[in-house]
């Protein structure tokens, strides 16, 4: 996928562009979308967006993102549809009539959704809830919100600058980490990339120029390196699908060029080579011959197929000093697994070039909002608690069973506790470490295993808790445990002692 949405955009999009993007992969399905295209042309007559440009541009650029990306042609009649109930005089009835009952409950959870506001922390939050649910009820209606996101973006330019400031953040702070959280690379890095250009100008062009020169010249070396690795990994019978180079989104980029005190010799990533591969074994095969070819750095090999990453991804990871000296990352796949880290979710709705739908990836992930929605939401006032527990970069941890526990960054041994259960995290004195004592206020690492030690005999959380627990759960907990433990000292002063 290029960098930018308006990269694979038609200078002068029509219908006829859309209908070919289709046949590519559902030939069958292209009469339905002509419809819709027609009815919601139809329902948005004489409407313009703020750019002068017909109302109509905008689903069916939507609508072609979602070709692109080989979606069902079930969702591109959605998106070609999803403004006509919220902004024209056609009901959600009419739809129905028109293209069935499956299109119809989609479009009513798009239309619940509505227009979420970056408006005040109460409306704030209530966006949220109305999301979550939406996404437990039906995870195509995020998909289309993606699409049509992702196009707005691409259209800012049209709207007064604090407008534009307004829909950049939402789309950073929102959409693009729960387009993470659904394993969606595809949606995430176009998000991440367009609002990174409104919201932080200097630092984008900066980070484009870097990146534009360190690839500049490069071309002929990864062509070598991968003629090389397709050439051995063909000797050594290892069923190879296909090699390419991917470049590293500009704001995954950023981020590490931040953290890394903005020395790009210590981001080994900014283009890595992929190896797509037949099945599993192929995958260990293929990261042996690699190493074989050339050696590894220390510490830069990552298996990420035993230890998926919360969100499903699965993939091996090595980094080696290939032809002089230079350094190069692989990332070695099947093809499903390839397919679930660009699409997540989404793939279960995506169509190989065969044609053949993709098997149902799990998204036992839309239980989990619908629980937060319950638990956390509820309850919440403070918006960067819930950035913190839900839209942070994740970590995986382990239990001494193998048990994977999903945290955000920094979390400590405490978040940990309390999220194996509250009265293991009101116990909690003392923990190991990949079997070594620490303090609880460590912060964890993916892949740590983690032991609690738990005393019986402890009366409940530590006031001092507070101050170093990361998520919201944790600090729930700590303070009702306070409490309890507040209260049953008053009663124990004023109640009179037994004789």
């Amino acid at each position: 996928m290029p960098l930018l949405y308006a990269d694979i955009l038609p200078s002068t999009l029509t219908i006829d562009d859309l209908i070919n993007e289709v046949k590519t992969y559902r030939p069958a399905d292209t009469e339905m979308i002509k419809l819709a295209y027609d009815f919601a042309a139809d329902a948005h007559q004489g409407q313009l967006r703020k750019s002068g440009e017909p109302y109509i541009v905008h689903p069916l650029a939507a609508a072609f993102l979602l070709a692109k990306l080989k979606i069902d042609p079930s969702l591109v009649v959605g998106a070609l549809l999803h403004d006509v109930p919220e902004d024209t005089q056609v009901t959600i009835e009419e739809i129905e009539k028109n293209f069935g009952a499956d299109t119809a409950a989609m479009l009513r959870g798009v239309t619940k959704l509505g227009k979420l506001k970056y408006r005040g922390v109460e409306r704030y939050i209530e966006n949220l809830r109305k999301m979550f649910v939406a996404m437990a009820e039906d995870v195509r209606v995020m998909i289309i919100k993606f699409a049509d996101r992702v196009h707005n973006l691409s259209t800012l330019d049209a709207l007064p600058k604090e407008k534009r400031q307004r829909v950049a953040m939402e789309s950073m702070e929102i959409y693009a980490p729960i387009a993470n959280r659904l394993g969606m690379a595809e949606f995430k890095g176009m998000l991440e990339d367009l609002s990174f250009q409104h919201l932080h100008p200097k630092e984008f062009s900066r980070v484009k120029e870097m990146r534009d020169k360190f690839l500049a010249g490069q071309e002929a070396y990864l062509e070598k390196i991968m003629g090389m690795i397709r050439a051995e990994l063909s000797k050594n019978g290892v069923r190879v699908l296909d090699v390419h180079g991917r470049k590293k989104q500009l704001y995954s980029l950023y981020q590490k060029l931040v953290k890394k005190g903005w020395e790009k010799e210590q981001v080994y990533d900014i283009i890595a080579l992929r190896i797509i591969v037949e099945d599993m074994s192929d995958c260990y095969a293929a990261l042996g011959i690699v190493h074989k070819l050339w050696r590894p750095l220390k510490g830069r090999v990552k298996d990420y197929i035993a230890q998926p990453k919360p969100n499903g991804y699965r993939s091996l990871h090595t980094t080696v000093f290939a032809e002089d000296g230079r350094v190069v990352e692989f990332q070695i796949r099947t093809k499903a697994m390839h397919e679930e880290a660009e699409y997540g979710v989404g793939a279960h709705w995506h169509y190989d070039e065969r044609g053949a739908k993709l098997p149902a990836k799990d998204i036992g992930w839309a239980k989990e909002l619908a629980k937060i929605q319950q638990e956390v939401l509820v309850n919440l006032s403070d918006v960067d608690e819930l950035k913190v527990d839900f839209f942070q970069n994740r970590i995986f941890v382990f239990t001494p069973r193998g048990d994977v526990i999903d945290l955000p960054e920094n979390a400590t041994p405490i978040d940990f506790a309390y999220h194996i259960h509250s009265e293991i995290g009101n116990k909690c004195s003392g923990v190991r470490v990949n079997d070594q004592l620490v303090s609880l206020d460590t912060p964890l690492k993916s892949g740590d295993v983690v032991a609690v030690i738990t005393d019986k005999n402890r009366k409940g959380a530590s006031p001092d808790w507070l101050k170093i627990v990361k998520t919201h759960h944790a600090k729930t907990h700590i303070k009702s445990s306070l409490k309890n433990t507040s209260l049953n000292n008053w009663l124990k002063y004023i109640l009179p002692k037994k004789k």
